[in-house]
């Protein structure tokens, strides 16, 4: 099943002219979650061809401006275009408050329901669970109440080899042969085994979105062995006093996180306005996680599957 996440804005609170406050949108097979909704997110939906209409739900990290400003916008639109789907909506204590005072004072009747649920910014606890995948809160060290995401697959079923399967199994005996349960008939003799008819299942893809935190190893058993993960990556090496000061990381730190996590691949966003060009920021990285990359937007990364080996050490897919 696809599984993607597409970068709309990878900068920081100042915006510049090319790089957009923080928002991505996260693909599984056909549903659709927005993670952060910076200002003017809803004009890059329609950039890339996005339909907000098909939104399932919006995940929001923090109450700075730059993670929220453009979801009032986004939903006032929903709302003109005629949504009456539900949508989901995820986020820290107060956003509730403040949309209900928004459309409280500009006399606008939603024609469709939000349902929201709290974040914990202090726990990893279970979110939200979808037929396919999990998401649970990632804790994160922030000046203010703060949570990433981490997009967690269910385990596949086995895979049946083609080859193997013949008109008499029974259709039960193929659904415990995926379940991985060997099949024995009454007197105990085993008849189909797991190993012979079946292959096994891929591992189950996972994504973790870090959104804004100085650098924190607690949040590493969390995130560990993550098939791609994001990190905010604000500031350079040698600004590293002060992006701790600011509750910020730098390039090099996020990598530091990836490798000790061993996650699969590394994207850093999150830009200061301050840098022009972010190609030294990817050398940072790269010297410490070699699967570092930029989160470039207007670009997809595609949620793989990584083997159980030394991630830091894998090519680029």
């Amino acid at each position: 099943m696809p599984f993607s996440v597409l970068i709309l804005g990878a900068g920081s609170a100042t915006p510049t002219l090319n790089r957009h406050p923080s928002s991505q949108l996260l693909t599984y097979e056909s549903d659709h979650f927005l993670i952060d909704c910076g200002e003017g997110t809803q004009f890059r939906l329609l950039d890339y061809k996005v339909r907000p209409g098909r939104l399932k739900g919006v995940f929001i990290s923090h109450l700075h401006g730059d993670h929220y400003f453009g979801l009032i916008g986004l939903l006032s639109s929903l709302n003109l275009g005629g949504r009456t789907d539900d949508l989901l909506l995820f986020g820290p204590q107060g956003l509730d408050e403040v949309l209900t005072l928004q459309f409280k004072y500009s006399q606008t009747p939603l024609q469709f329901r939000i349902i929201f649920t709290q974040t914990n910014t202090t726990t990893s606890t279970l979110l939200y669970e979808h037929p396919c995948f999990t998401v649970f809160t990632i804790p994160l060290s922030h000046r203010i109440p703060c949570a990433g995401f981490l997009f967690q697959e269910k385990p596949h079923k086995r895979k049946l080899i083609k080859e193997k399967i013949t008109d008499g199994i029974p259709f039960d005996y193929l659904r415990q042969l995926k379940n991985g349960e060997d099949i024995y008939d009454e007197g105990g003799n085993l008849l189909y085994s797991v190993a012979e008819y079946t292959l096994p299942a891929p591992p189950p893809r996972s994504y973790a979105y870090c959104s804004d935190t100085r650098y924190d190893e607690a949040i590493i058993p969390i995130i560990r062995g993550a098939s791609l993960l994001y990190h905010e990556a604000t500031f350079q090496n040698d600004l590293a006093h002060q992006a701790s000061a600011r509750f910020h990381a730098t390039a090099s730190e996020a990598a530091t996180i990836a490798k000790k996590a061993n996650v699969g691949k590394l994207l850093i966003g999150h830009f200061s306005s301050r840098y022009k060009e972010v190609d030294s920021f990817l050398t940072e990285a790269q010297a410490v996680f070699l699967n570092s990359h930029i989160a470039e937007e207007g670009t997809t990364f595609n949620i793989l599957s990584v083997p159980s080996t030394d991630a830091s050490l894998l090519p680029d897919t």
